[in-house]
């Protein structure tokens, strides 16, 4: 099995006074070569990237980080990634916690089985330290955690807290996420190294020092599980650009159980770059035709993908 993840970069479906309806591209409108009738005019070449390089991935399964919602979801999947040749029968995006609508949603080709969403859980409820100062009934995700039980694997869907504005207080709130899903992975399974499991999504810990225990995904990180993507030569270990600051690190993680891991000992993980701009001087190779310098992009992510019996 084909499992990616790609943060598909702010995707909303929106209508027009005319009642037409088109996706948002893939831009943060935080630059001002993102903002303007120039900018949105990118936004349909954004979103044919984005299917393009789903369908490149050939992936059995995709989760998703910033969907809107359902809808959302069901007009790029029809409109975009059907005549891009990449069905997926099976769309999730379930409601989570962040008020600018930057859902978790699933793409598959195998019918799921049961997904929970924990966009509710607290902190009191994860067992969480009182000392980390958090409010104990508030919601622990600033998004969500999507549990998808797939044949023979489940799957931990993710997006923590970005390090902005506030990188301290952020770092914080990521850990607090960290160790909620470390929670809900021992309560899920009674031997959790010895189960199948997979957590992926952006994670963003790119800014984080090396060293275990100065970052803040720590709890989620080896022995407790096997990270793929370490199994990439280091100077691969990228899926991000943040161009304002030159910035190459990689957010998106892989993160397998122990048993999942050395069950696919030679499993290496795909991380496809061809749908980021060419401003993204470290790729030297092909990218997507319609691929421009900032944009038209797929997204300021890459695809990552792993095959896993």
């Amino acid at each position: 099995m084909r499992i990616a993840t790609l943060n598909v970069q702010n995707m909303r479906l929106r209508h027009d006074t005319n009642g037409c309806a088109h996706l948002d591209g893939a831009r943060d409108r935080d630059t001002a070569q993102d903002l303007g009738d120039a900018a949105k005019d990118l936004d349909p070449t954004d979103r044919r990237l984005t299917a393009a390089l789903i369908r490149e991935a050939r992936a059995d399964v995709v989760a998703l980080q910033e969907v809107f919602d359902i809808e959302t979801l069901d007009h790029f999947h029809d409109r975009y990634l059907v005549p891009a040749g990449a069905p997926y029968p099976h769309r999730v995006c379930l409601p989570g916690n962040d008020g600018r609508g930057l859902d978790l949603a699933l793409l598959s080709r195998v019918a799921p089985g049961q997904v929970t969403s924990y966009a509710q859980l607290t902190p009191r409820e994860a067992g969480l330290d009182p000392a980390l100062g958090l409010d104990a009934d508030a919601p622990v995700f600033r998004r969500d955690c999507l549990v998808v039980e797939l044949a023979g694997i489940t799957l931990f869907v993710c997006h923590f807290k970005a390090p902005y504005p506030d990188e301290a207080g952020a770092w914080f709130t990521r850990r607090a996420e960290a160790l909620a899903l470390h929670h809900l992975i021992e309560r899920h399974f009674d031997d959790p190294a010895g189960a199948a499991w997979l957590v992926l999504g952006d994670l963003n810990d790119p800014r984080d020092a090396p060293g275990g225990h100065r970052r803040a995904i720590a709890p989620l990180l080896p022995p407790f599980s096997v990270n793929l993507i370490g199994r990439l030569p280091e100077a691969e270990r990228w899926s991000w650009y943040q161009p304002d600051e030159h910035l190459y690190a990689c957010p998106d993680k892989l993160l397998a159980s122990p048993a999942l891991a050395a069950r696919n000992p030679d499993a290496r993980p795909a991380i496809l770059r061809q749908g980021m701009g060419y401003e993204v001087r470290r790729y030297h190779g092909p990218h997507l035709p319609g691929t421009g310098h900032h944009r038209p992009h797929a997204s300021d992510h890459a695809l990552i993908h792993v095959d896993l019996a």
